[in-house]
């Protein structure tokens, strides 16, 4: 089979749950010494080591999607994945991803050697736990063929903007993913829109456990506390393209360094996170063959899915013909499911 292009998105919060529970250790058993890097760095701050974490007899929601917990294990399976990919049959053109997949996509990239990566996201993902200032909720805005519900967006933001406008409410766009749009807000704000939102699929509004009030200004002073931890010194020349939150493109060997420091621990944590964006310009400006959705979990796939699908990339528009598609050509693999994890290993 002739060698394809693809652009690899890397995961958020989230993708770690009880059916990823020993990921690390059935997938990336050659890469003990990565691995012990990442321990190593996680006992010099009294953490427990990231294997012991994945290695747990049993999933407990509350201790494995803490932030301080969840972020380095999504970051090392997903580095992992990104390592595991079979460079004979696919060549990255660019490399994006979800929220805290942004620090992930610079690691992927060579922008962040591996263990100055793990760095980054340890420091971020303990200060968001020990902060943990706010809370998200997501809210669909499609049908059940993935297709945009006239004026439901904006039905969503004007309930936002009434919300906020209340006394010690804060509300707002915190992700737009997909066919979702991730809100964030304090305690007030987040009760006000789950009571006053009509309930969908008995799911929606639907509250995130252990997630902080990401991408809002509620976390300037995370921001602040990660720019005082983690200095610019990190951070190299990508070896391949980045494709930031605002669908901004980093290209190799033409970054400011301080910039992407200054972009990665400013704005891409305390402004809307655009991931419909990143994949817009990824598709539209590399036209891959294929796009690669890292590991741990799949559930990131329906976002890249519907993001594709919003820019009519191949001349697909809803769900069904998304389908048909890749059911002839697959165009979307998630290294999470096992199908299609074969597909990308090789």
């Amino acid at each position: 089979m002739a060698k394809q292009t693809a652009v690899v998105v890397a995961p958020g919060r989230g993708t770690y749950n009880k059916a990823e529970l020993g990921y690390i250790a059935r997938h990336h058993a050659d890469k003990a010494d990565m691995f012990a890097q990442f321990d190593a760095f996680r006992a010099q701050t009294g953490q427990e080591a990231v294997t012991a974490l994945d290695g747990a007899e049993r999933f407990q929601g509350s201790k494995h999607t803490r932030g301080d917990h969840a972020s380095p294990l999504i970051y090392a399976a997903a580095l992992a994945d990104y390592q595991a990919i079979d460079r004979d049959k696919y060549d990255t053109l660019a490399v994006t991803g979800n929220s805290m997949g942004w620090y992930i996509a610079l690691a992927c990239g060579g922008a962040l050697s591996p263990t100055g990566g793990f760095e980054v996201v340890n420091t971020m993902g303990t200060l968001m736990q020990e902060n943990l200032i706010g809370g998200q909720i997501i809210y669909p805005f499609v049908d059940d063929n993935w297709v945009e519900i006239p004026g439901r967006r904006d039905e969503v933001f004007a309930k936002c903007a009434d919300i906020s406008a209340r006394a010690d409410h804060i509300l707002g766009l915190s992700i737009d993913l997909g066919g979702m749009l991730v809100l964030a807000g304090n305690e007030a704000g987040l009760v006000a829109f789950e009571r006053e939102m009509p309930r969908l699929d008995d799911r929606f509004p639907m509250r995130l456990p252990n997630h902080a009030g990401f991408h809002t200004h509620l976390q300037k002073p995370v921001a602040e506390q990660g720019r005082a931890r983690l200095g610019a010194d990190l951070f190299g020349q990508p070896d391949v393209s980045l494709i930031d939150g605002r669908g901004a493109i980093w290209a190799p060997k033409a970054c400011n360094q301080r910039a992407l420091w200054d972009y990665t621990l400013g704005h891409q944590i305390y402004q809307p996170y655009d991931f419909t964006a990143a994949i817009r310009v990824a598709a539209r400006e590399f036209m891959p063959d294929v796009f690669i959705v890292l590991g741990p979990g799949g559930t990131l796939g329906g976002a890249v899915a519907q993001s594709l699908l919003s820019a009519n990339w191949r001349g697909m528009s809803d769900k069904a013909g998304f389908q048909v598609e890749q059911s002839a050509t697959p165009r979307l693999l998630s290294m999470g499911r096992e199908d299609q994890r074969a597909l990308v290993t090789g």
